[in-house]
């Protein structure tokens, strides 16, 4: 049996493991990057470091934490923190890459100027749907209601904290995603080549 509760501290090396585990489009990215803790420094933990009041763990019975959803109610004022304030504690072990050709780069430089470039206010989509959330569940725990359990518990938070709209980017190779956010009320936008955007009011 599971459990869904608040993200508590203490729960981060969970989420650094579950992050890694689910990382290249739903599957295992571990050794895909030169270093693989840098996955979760961008995508789960500033999210439960800047709002762990939107932050819920999927725990099981013996105590283990098997999937998270983390979000953000304000994604323009969310990004500018992680510019200014959390990034920049990482450029020493992660510099910004050199070279001005990105598609020379390695899959980790690619990432890392995805990194670099992340500001406030970028996305046309930000003032309908200015939430944005991060889910992963581990591959042992999908399947049996979870992701939807967790969808709904954010946005009771979310919806609670006054956001109007929700929003997520979905790698477009990631087809168990692109089918399973329609499913729980997400609509596809428009969106970045690469990408599907899925949005949903609140």
């Amino acid at each position: 049996m599971t459990r869904i509760r608040p993200f508590r501290p203490g729960d981060e090396a969970a989420l650094v493991d579950i992050c890694l585990k689910t990382a290249d489009a739903g599957a295992d990215a571990t050794g895909i990057l030169d270093d693989d803790d840098l996955w979760a420094e961008i995508f789960v933990l500033p999210y439960a470091a800047r709002h762990p009041e939107f932050a819920f763990v999927v725990e099981t019975d013996d105590g283990r934490v098997v999937g998270y959803i983390v979000g953000a109610p304000d994604s323009a004022a969310f990004e500018e923190w992680f510019a200014s304030d959390w990034w920049p504690r990482h450029a020493e072990r992660w510099p910004r890459p050199q070279g001005e050709d990105p598609s020379a780069d390695s899959r980790q430089d690619g990432i890392l100027r995805y990194a670099y470039a992340r500001a406030g206010g970028e996305q046309p989509f930000g003032d309908e749907y200015p939430a944005h959330l991060h889910i992963d569940l581990l591959a042992e725990t999908q399947g049996q209601g979870l992701g939807r359990r967790l969808i709904e518990t954010l946005e009771a938070a979310l919806r609670e904290a006054g956001a109007p709209g929700l929003h997520l980017v979905a790698s477009a190779d990631n087809t168990g995603a692109i089918a399973f956010y329609p499913r729980v009320g997400f609509e596809p936008i428009a969106s970045p080549e690469g990408t599907q955007v899925f949005a949903k009011r609140l």
